[in-house]
């Protein structure tokens, strides 16, 4: 009997877990697929040469409130959640909204679905969306080229675009983020690793991505998104933590998983955390992942000309995705503003356009920053009318990469950086070179066990 099911995702892990689990399985059959987090993604189809055989007109793809309605209409038998970042109890309302309406609802295996590599695999993964991931992919890809490694980076999903022309994208230049029409959000992910002469994958077929990868590289590092378990098996599994947040990595899907599987846990942002913060998460860590090697980082914030914030009324412009579904309410902006003595810090709020608008009504605790939305040209446009309304001396942003590049600003910018800085010893360095000589020993995958996986 052919079960018919719901994909619940956020166009990532859901389509990874279509294409590894359910899309040659002739024992399910994938009637929709369900979408939230990102703006927009919903109103498309997860395309006929894409979804294989069993699929000939494509799957559709709808907003997530439609759960309960489409479980109805197409009499659907099983609910797969699979996305990220959710709290454990909004969790199990969509549980309970599936169940209520007829149909199972399950949490597919972390390693289920993990593809394995004869080639080692790093993977950086984190407990909560904006813990400081790519700040520290980019300091493990550094410490890789050190010891003479040809490094590739392969990037969670990010297909907002086309999904037909997304399947395998590799970035080198930045001519390729033309060529993709890459959004702000994708641009930050990448850009910061191209600029470090690192290869960048991404996109949706990550078995045809792994194959290119291992091409070239010698280790491929996992760069996670949200707070996602890794699709690749790992050989040394890196975990973000954010004291700011105590407590999150037990609260939140599924990044308690990556807490659980974690080889060096890095509790980041030292610098700016109180001392009682890091120390429930110091003990969260030692309880339920002892085996993992702990790594005191901070997250080192940067500017160039720090006394032009002294006394001014500044907009500060923060990473979008860390505010929104991360849920933090500030980030790098606004802890250099504060540091260098900003007069204020400018509500956007009163205004914010368009999209902008509705990302406030969605997120009401960011009110006092302006969180760099785009996903879309239109959003963009939004973000650039939103900037040039707001009355301030100075626009301070911190996105990774250089928004005015991207969106015309009408008055003084000044960007914030941040970087990964090791607090103390053992350094990441030093536990990374560790895990990695226990896989030279002997951690290399057969021919039989890459059958298995």
């Amino acid at each position: 009997m052919v079960e018919k099911v719901i994909i619940m995702g956020a166009a990532g892990r859901d389509f990874h877990n279509f294409n590894i689990y359910f899309k040659d399985n002739p024992r399910y059959r994938v009637v929709a697929f369900t979408a939230t987090q990102i703006p927009d993604i919903e109103r498309r189809s997860y395309p006929a040469e894409l979804a294989g055989e069993l699929y000939p007109q494509g799957i559709e793809i709808y907003h997530e409130d439609q759960l309960g309605d489409l479980i109805q209409k197409h009499k659907v038998d099983l609910v797969a959640f699979s996305y990220s970042d959710v709290a454990y109890t909004e969790l199990m309302h969509k549980a309970t909204i599936s169940m209520a309406n007829g149909a199972d609802f399950i949490l597919i295996g972390a390693t289920y679905t993990m593809l394995r590599s004869p080639k080692p695999v790093v993977a950086v993964c984190a407990v909560r969306t904006g813990c400081g991931k790519s700040q520290t992919t980019r300091q493990v890809c550094r410490i890789l080229r050190n010891m003479g490694k040809k490094v590739v980076a392969v990037r969670h999903p990010m297909p907002y675009g086309d999904l037909t022309k997304q399947v395998v994208q590799r970035f080198s230049s930045y001519e390729d983020f033309e060529k993709n029409q890459c959004t702000i959000e994708e641009r930050e992910e990448y850009e910061p690793l191209v600029a470090q002469d690192i290869v960048v994958y991404g996109g949706i077929d990550y078995a045809r991505i792994l194959e290119a990868a291992e091409k070239e590289a010698e280790v491929i590092v996992w760069d996670g998104g949200n707070n996602d378990t890794p699709f690749y098996y790992p050989d040394v599994h890196i975990v973000l933590f954010d004291p700011h947040r105590a407590g999150h990595e037990r609260l939140y899907y599924p990044g308690e998983t990556n807490l659980l599987m974690a080889d060096i846990a890095v509790i980041n942002k030292v610098d700016s955390a109180m001392p009682d913060q890091m120390e429930v998460v110091r003990q969260n860590i030692a309880t339920y992942a002892p085996r993992a090697d702990i790594v005191y980082a901070e997250s080192a914030v940067l500017v160039e000309e720090p006394e032009l914030i002294h006394g001014k009324r500044v907009l500060v412009v923060e990473d979008g995705p860390t505010l929104t579904h991360g849920g933090m309410s500030f980030g790098a902006g606004t802890i250099a503003a504060k540091r260098h003595a900003a007069a204020t810090i400018v509500e956007p709020g009163p205004y914010a356009v368009g999209t902008i608008q509705e990302t406030y009504r969605r997120y009401p605790h960011v009110s006092s920053v302006l969180p760099a939305m785009g996903y879309s040209q239109e959003q963009i446009h939004d973000l650039e009318l939103t900037i040039n309304n707001t009355d301030c001396d100075l626009v301070l942003f911190a996105t990774p990469i250089d928004l005015p590049k991207l969106v015309t600003i009408d008055k003084p910018t000044l960007r914030v950086r941040y970087e990964y800085r090791d607090h103390d010893r053992p350094t990441l360095e030093e536990t990374l070179r560790k895990r990695l000589v226990a896989w030279d020993k002997g951690k290399s995958w057969t021919e039989e066990e890459k059958k298995h996986c």
